[in-house]
C-alpha cells in the first residue's frame, strides 16, 4: 500500500470513442475524485483516450507508473469495439484467458439461453488479474497490480468502486473553505497571491461567475490542515472587504441566488 506519509495519487483514464465524439458525457470523473479524496488520495490526472489498442497500452503503462492508482473506465463490454481487456493485458504483457469464475457468474444471472457469445466476452481478463465483484450486470471488471478496470456506465462503476474500497488507502483527506462575492477577480487577484504566498501548503482557486446580471469571483482553498483553511478563509475574506466587497462563505455556484 502506498505511503501515508506522502501525497498519494491517482489517475483516471477514460476509454471510449463516444466520449470523445460528444455523443456521451462521462459522469464519472467528478465521482471517483470525490471517492478518492474521502480515502486520502489525490486524482491528480485524467485522460480520455479513444478505442485504439496502441494508445491505451501506452496510456496505461506511462500511468502505472507515474502514479500509485490507475482507473479506468469503458471497453470492457461485450460490442466489438470493447478491446480495454485485450489491450490491458498487452501492456502488462499477459495472455487474455477466458476466466470460468466470470462466465458462472454470468450465467447465474443471465441464464443459459441468454448467455450469447457476445456476453461471454466479458469474461475474459489477463491472466493473473484479480475480479472486481459488479453487483448491478455480474460482469466483472478487474485488477493488475495498480490498474483497476471498470465498466463505464456510471451506476455500475461506482458499485464496483464499493467492491474495491478495502484496496485504497491514502493520506488524509482534502478538504475544503470557499468565499464569495459581487468582486471582480481582477479585483483581488493580487491579494489571493499574497495569501498564497503565505500558505504555500494551501491550494488557492479563483473562479468567476455572472449570474443574474452580476459577475463575482468564488475563492476555494484546498488542504488536508482545516486549521490552516479557517485561517485562510479569514484572510480571503479580509481580501474582499479590502477592495470593497462583501465576503460571502460557500460556494456561488452552490446558491440559487446571489444575495
Amino acid at each position: 500500500m502506498p505511503d501515508s506519509t506522502k501525497t498519494t495519487t491517482a489517475c483516471l483514464i477514460v476509454i471510449g470513442n463516444e466520449i470523445l465524439s460528444g455523443r456521451t458525457q462521462d459522469a464519472n470523473l467528478s465521482y471517483l475524485a470525490n471517492w478518492l479524496n474521502e480515502r486520502g488520495v489525490r486524482l491528480t490526472e485524467a485522460r480520455v483516450i479513444p478505442d485504439i489498442e496502441d494508445t491505451i497500452v501506452t496510456a496505461v503503462n506511462e500511468c502505472r507508473k507515474a502514479f500509485d492508482y490507475v482507473f479506468t473506465t469503458g471497453g470492457i463490454g461485450p460490442t466489438h469495439d470493447d478491446i480495454t481487456a485485450a489491450s490491458i493485458a498487452k501492456a502488462f504483457g499477459r495472455p487474455l484467458v477466458r476466466r470460468e469464475e466470470a462466465v458462472e457468474l454470468m450465467r447465474k444471472f443471465y441464464g443459459d439461453d441468454n448467455l450469447t457469445e457476445a456476453r461471454l466476452r466479458m469474461a475474459h481478463t489477463p491472466e493473473g488479474a484479480e475480479f472486481i465483484e459488479n453487483p448491478i450486470s455480474r460482469a466483472p471488471g478487474f485488477k493488475v497490480e495498480n490498474v483497476f478496470v471498470m465498466a463505464g456506465v456510471p451506476l455500475n462503476m461506482q458499485s464496483m468502486l464499493e467492491s474495491v474500497a478495502h484496496l485504497i488507502s491514502g493520506g488524509d483527506p482534502v478538504r475544503s473553505r470557499a468565499v464569495w462575492s459581487h468582486t471582480p477577480e481582477s479585483a483581488v487577484a493580487q491579494g489571493i497571491a499574497d495569501v498564497q504566498n503565505r500558505h504555500e501548503d494551501v491550494d488557492i482557486g479563483s473562479y468567476p461567475f455572472y449570474r443574474e446580471g452580476r459577475t463575482g469571483t468564488t475563492l476555494i482553498a484546498r488542504s488536508t490542515r482545516t486549521a490552516t483553511l479557517d485561517k485562510v478563509q479569514e484572510e480571503l475574506m479580509e481580501v474582499i472587504r479590502s477592495v470593497g466587497g462583501e465576503p460571502h462563505i460557500g460556494d456561488a455556484t452552490d446558491l440559487k441566488t446571489g444575495t
